[in-house]
């Protein structure tokens, strides 16, 4: 019998090249694995943040942060350039308590952490608009809300709690609700919600809950903020100090993503944008308008007259105003302009004979409405071409 080591190679030549075929098929192989595996590695999140309060910064202007302030659990966010996805969120709390964290996004300042370029906190009476859009991914296996937050504050605060948080729940999912109780219902941003108000002890709520979940929304903040400063829980005169989208789980989370978030604050009119805006916003200072709101009463129905004084130093040919009347409170008819509403914002056009306003001059016109009782309140906002007016 042969030694191994003597066996003789038995492989004839003939299938030699059948061999080379089939090496050159694995070296292709192992390159289309070696390719795969490089595109996996490039459509990775951008970065992955495990630390309590952890955060980056995306598109140069916005925060995006961990915030797992109620849990000891582990709770991880991979960070996209537009947004986030929760990666890992461990264990659960009571869902009669606070929730575990609230993984978020945000344009502003919040605790001493300002996003870059922002021009929070700024006065409400200075804010022309702020136009936001979110779009989230849900999950099913988990107890959370996806919530949208604006913070007011009658002082210019980058730290701490702010006095009231305004709460925009997209999606609510398990036996969860909102702090308070409930007030009845508003059309904000062209949409029916809940509203919600009380206290957790450290600042006042209010909460406009979706009656089903939507996944994706463009509004402008300021139809939330009139709403609040309406219902008395903020005025005019407060800040603004950031605007977060993001999620607050009980249980689980793994999966939620905020796939993208935009913001901005913009002032009065007169071209550019406020900072950190989108193109083709208006900026400027406002105060080029004075409006006078005079009203008439009765059981459920009463008439405004306004009065628009042109404060600038050039003529106004053609105006657009816009106001949000409180709750409660719908137009019936007109006169000296054409009035339309949108999701309780109504803007008013003006007809032939008033729509030039001179320096120093006034055009009026005027409305009859509903209301549901009691002495119905003013608008606390009006915008003359995109332009804030003062109000007397």
């Amino acid at each position: 019998m042969a030694s191994p080591l003597r066996t003789p190679l038995r492989t004839p030549l003939r299938s030699l090249p059948r061999i080379r075929a089939a090496l050159l098929a694995l070296l292709l192989l192992a390159g289309a694995l070696t390719a795969l595996t490089a595109t996996a590695q490039t459509a990775h999140a951008d970065e992955r943040i495990c630390d309590q309060y952890g955060s980056t910064t995306i598109q140069g202007k916005y925060v995006v942060q961990n915030n797992r302030w109620g849990t000891s659990a582990t709770q991880c966010i991979d960070v996209t350039g537009t947004g986030f996805r929760l990666a890992q969120a461990d264990g659960s709390v009571p869902t009669d308590g606070a929730p575990k964290s609230y993984p978020s996004v945000f344009y502003g300042c919040h605790y001493t952490n300002c996003s870059p370029g922002t021009n929070l906190p700024m006065q409400v009476s200075s804010i022309g608009s702020a136009p936001s859009s979110i779009s989230y991914t849900y999950v099913d296996n988990a107890v959370y809300n996806a919530s949208y937050d604006i913070w007011l504050d009658p002082t210019p605060k980058k730290d701490g709690v702010n006095r009231t948080e305004i709460m925009i729940w997209l999606n609510r999912v398990g036996p969860i609700q909102p702090i308070g109780s409930r007030v009845g219902t508003a059309n904000v941003g062209g949409r029916s919600w809940e509203v919600w108000t009380g206290s957790n002890g450290s600042n006042d709520v209010i909460s406009f809950i979706a009656p089903s979940a939507v996944r994706s929304m463009s509004f402008d903040v300021m139809d939330f903020v009139d709403e609040t400063v309406a219902r008395g829980m903020a005025q005019r005169s407060w800040y603004l100090t950031s605007v977060q989208a993001g999620f607050e789980p009980w249980q689980n989370g793994a999966g939620l993503a905020v796939d993208s978030f935009s913001a901005a604050v913009n002032t009065g009119s007169g071209g550019g944008d406020g900072g950190g805006g989108d193109d083709g916003e208006p900026g400027g200072e406002p105060g080029a308008c004075e409006v006078t709101y005079t009203t008439n009463s009765w059981s459920n129905g009463f008439t405004a007259d306004v009065g628009v004084r042109n404060t600038g130093s050039t003529a106004i040919s053609g105006w657009e105003m816009s106001f949000a009347l409180p709750a409660g409170q719908s137009v019936t008819s007109a006169w000296n302009a054409t009035l339309s509403s949108s999701g309780g914002t109504v803007t008013a056009r003006p007809v032939e004979h008033n729509r030039n306003i001179e320096p120093g001059g006034t055009q009026s016109f005027g409305f009859q409405g509903t209301h549901s009782g009691g002495t119905p309140g003013e608008p606390a906002r009006f915008t003359l071409n995109g332009t804030v007016c003062t109000v007397r």
